[in-house]
């Protein structure tokens, strides 16, 4: 277990390549443990400080999140990588994305002990700085929970760099992929929400009309509110960031395609 573990974690090329093309049932049950843990465990941290029953709610959801994701881009990302020609099937890209979403519940597993101390420390939610405690929280897990995204997108990046024909293939099988998950899973963990659990309402598993409105409109809107009607402007600079933020996965890309050159 600890072996395998570890291989993915290195990310070389030779390893991901063998958990592709033989997806044993034993490494997919692995997959899925590690994500119940890991996302289970740091999902516990994350809603921990609002309340303990939160934790418990978000303990559940941040790993469903994860599998409703796979379940609902399966058919369609298995579908995108023929058409790219990946060379991949349904079965090796659903077993690709899954291998990348467990390199990222290892890395949130990893932090949750970090994060534990940090709910730990925190005002109460009922103190008089609540609000300003819920926001640093916000973004304190916001950039660790990317982190994890940009380091499982890195690997992920790797391994289709080892199974696709060509480094163009590998980008638009990649840039595909991301855009489909990011879709879904954003309006997904909308349904969900709350995960973080605002200070001034009450602790629930889900909101009381979990299905009204959607994640891309509440952004929208509050892109506009704090820009001043420069909504479109400030949605340009998140997207520049985004892909500073991915650069090591581009320079991966890069590199590799100056090397088959």
């Amino acid at each position: 277990m600890l072996r395998e573990l570890s291989a993915l974690l290195r990310g070389a090329p030779d390893d991901l390549r063998q958990w592709i093309e033989d997806p044993s049932t034993k490494n997919i049950r692995l997959c899925l443990l590690t994500i119940t843990l890991g996302c289970g465990l740091y999902g516990l941290t994350l809603g921990l400080w609002r309340a303990p029953m939160m934790g418990l709610y978000v303990a559940f959801k941040m790993p469903a999140l994860i599998f409703i994701t796979l379940a609902c881009n399966g058919l369609l990302n298995g579908m995108l990588g023929l058409l790219l020609g990946s060379g991949l099937g349904f079965r090796q890209s659903l077993v690709a994305q899954l291998v990348s979403f467990t390199i990222a519940a290892l890395v949130l597993g990893a932090l949750a002990p970090v994060t534990f101390f940090m709910a730990f420390n925190a005002p109460s939610p009922d103190a008089d700085n609540a609000i300003t405690a819920h926001a640093n929280f916000l973004v304190a897990h916001t950039i660790l929970i990317a982190m994890a995204g940009i380091i499982a997108n890195l690997h992920l990046a790797k391994l289709l760099i080892a199974v696709t024909p060509d480094t163009r293939t590998a980008v638009a099988t990649l840039a595909a992929w991301l855009a489909g998950n990011a879709f879904v899973g954003a309006q997904l963990s909308w349904i969900l929400r709350p995960f973080f659990g605002t200070p001034s309402i009450d602790v629930t598993f889900l909101r009381a009309k979990p299905f009204d409105g959607t994640f891309y409109e509440t952004v929208w809107r509050a892109l506009q509110r704090i820009s001043d009607g420069n909504g479109a402007v400030l949605l340009v600079v998140i997207a520049l960031g985004i892909v500073v933020l991915h650069f090591p996965v581009l320079k991966l890309l890069k590199s590799n395609n100056q090397n088959q050159s």
